[in-house]
């Protein structure tokens, strides 16, 4: 037998073996996010800040909480933002300038990709102030 006939004899087997009676239509499953936490330390010092961005896999839900706090009594800023590549900057949407341990800044990501977290000094801290941060988020 010539290769061109084998070829087209293997091209109408194959062919005909791809061919079923089963018409079965299975629907896409839908996956539910799972959320994320990330966690962020450091030191607030007076006038100073610090920006954590992190990646968003998902539209949904973002919380940032301010977990801890050296000493709780004294109020900073605590916000959420879209993290800019370019020019490695926080650009503030949501913010609380009077956050104290336990805040939290609530917002809804509309798209995929980096958002930031962001704590700074309102003109409270004195002396160098331990905190910790958590974002949950999809």
């Amino acid at each position: 037998m010539s290769r061109s006939k084998f070829a087209a004899m293997l091209a109408i087997a194959l062919s005909a073996a791809a061919c079923s009676k089963n018409n079965t239509v299975t629907s896409p499953t839908a996956t539910t996010p799972v959320a994320v936490t990330d966690t962020f330390n450091g030191t607030l010092n007076r006038n100073g800040a610090a920006s954590f961005p992190f990646n968003v896999s998902a539209q949904g839900y973002v919380q940032a909480t301010l977990t801890s706090v050296a000493d709780a009594t004294i109020p900073m800023g605590l916000s959420l933002g879209i993290w800019n590549t370019t020019t490695a900057a926080c650009s503030i949407v949501l913010a609380n300038d009077t956050a104290l341990q336990g805040t939290t800044v609530t917002g809804s990501a509309t798209n995929v990709g980096q958002l930031c977290v962001r704590v700074y000094d309102v003109g409270k801290v004195v002396d160098p102030l331990d905190y910790q941060l958590s974002v949950v988020h999809y």
